[in-house]
């Protein structure tokens, strides 16, 4: 009786691929496409906000279905007039540059390199943090204490003029190290939740400011109003193009401070530590690494970062403290931190935008009587989309790996 073999069944066929599927896929899994498309997204939501706060336009809607063109040339219109100031007050504008002197050709990117200064700053400094497991919110704090003791030292110390500004500058870091790091050292001994010490440590620094500026010793004669000495000229930051432009020493020393933290976190031990404890806190103790120790260590270094943030404004820009002295850079820099994923590289491209973006805007408001307001939302959308890959790919009909947000951005901070 003849046997017969039967043959196992075939594998079923994979399915081929449509084309350009998996070229979307791959854009859609790039945190840096992803990352400006959400910034494309935030102009075009702008630019509707900026035709609906045209009085012109809101005119013409009154009777859109009678003559519907004129609402869209008076918004279109409205639109470009908005964001060709926004340009010409953060990039180049061709009216100014027609002078052909230095403050006329590179007046407005002075400006927005100003602005992104401290902000590359403070979003390092968040960021650092971020890869340690921890939410830095005390950026405000920790630059107005960086601001007090760089202040202080440059109005009521009388040094030589090299000697003075390293030794400012020194006070500076180190204040907003000891902000920091107070609360690393909350988290590590008593497990205080690191968001709420440092929001409280805001609130701290600035009623310590109120309180210093209303002290004869602090503030500037004749005692009436709420700011402090001038800073000596011995202990200012130098400007990079001459006096008669705004950008100062401090952008060499942001970019430094950003390949120090680059350097940090992919060459040094330390930063090792950082970046195990950050993605599992348990694993790295288990390897015996003082978790503890690294929460101290990383608010230190990152309350350090955020104090140089009050240096660069107290020292470079401003020539004297006021209350308003972090000009809302500590919130503002976790919005960088986050659109630079946390990478150094990245928080100092998304510090030059949002600099831009506070630049032009002045510019913007002054030519076109568009609220300044428009920016900040441009800035919140930004973070929202951000945060919301999926939504993102979504509206540009791009394939992904479906990743959820907490995912997205892990794997956009851990590299």
């Amino acid at each position: 009786m003849s046997q017969t073999s039967t043959a196992p069944p075939a594998e079923p066929a994979a399915p081929t691929p449509e084309p350009g599927r998996s070229g979307r896929r791959r854009l859609g899994d790039s945190p840096v496409v992803v990352t400006a498309l959400a910034f494309v997204a935030a102009i075009v939501v702008g630019g509707v906000l900026i035709a609906v706060s045209d009085e012109q336009t809101r005119n013409a809607a009154t009777y859109f279905f009678s003559y519907p063109w004129d609402t869209f040339r008076y918004g279109f219109s409205a639109i470009w007039e908005a964001y060709k100031a926004l340009f010409e007050g953060a990039i180049f504008n061709p009216g100014r540059a027609s002078s052909g002197t230095i403050a006329g050709i590179f007046g407005p990117i002075s400006e927005t390199l100003v602005s992104a200064t401290p902000l590359i700053l403070g979003g390092l400094s968040v960021g650092l943090a971020f890869r340690a497991g921890l939410f830095n919110i005390g950026g405000q704090g920790q630059i107005i204490a960086g601001a007090i003791c760089a202040g202080y030292v440059g109005f009521a110390w009388h040094l030589p003029p090299v000697i003075h500004l390293i030794v400012a500058a020194v006070a500076g870091i180190l204040g907003g190290a000891v902000w920091g790091g107070i609360a690393g050292f909350l988290k590590a001994k008593t497990g205080a939740h690191e968001v709420i010490s440092t929001i409280m440590l805001n609130y701290v620094a600035y009623y310590l400011l109120a309180f210093l500026l209303s002290v004869e010793s602090f503030q500037r004669p004749p005692y009436g109003q709420a700011i402090s000495n001038s800073i000596l000229g011995s202990a200012r930051l130098p400007h990079l193009l001459g006096g008669s432009l705004r950008l100062h020493l401090g952008l060499v020393i942001a970019l430094l401070a950003a390949y120090g933290v680059h350097w940090l976190l992919t060459r040094s031990t330390l930063g090792f530590e950082f970046r195990a404890v950050g993605a599992n806190q348990n694993a790295a103790r288990t390897a015996g690494m003082s978790v503890g120790a690294t929460y101290t260590r990383v608010m230190l270094i990152a309350g350090g970062l955020a104090g140089l943030a009050g240096v660069t404004q107290i020292l470079g820009t401003n020539p004297a403290i006021t209350q308003d002295i972090d000009a809302g850079i500590g919130f503002d820099a976790i919005t960088v931190a986050l659109l630079g994923r946390a990478n150094a590289g990245g928080t100092v491209l998304a510090g030059i935008l949002f600099g831009a973006l506070r630049a032009g805007g002045v510019q913007m408001q002054s030519s076109t009587g568009t609220p300044i307001d428009v920016v900040d939302v441009i800035q919140a959308v930004i973070v929202l989309f951000i945060a919301a890959p999926a939504l993102v790919r979504g509206i540009f009909r791009l394939k992904g790996s479906g990743a959820g947000t907490g995912q997205a951005l892990a794997k956009g901070w851990n590299g």
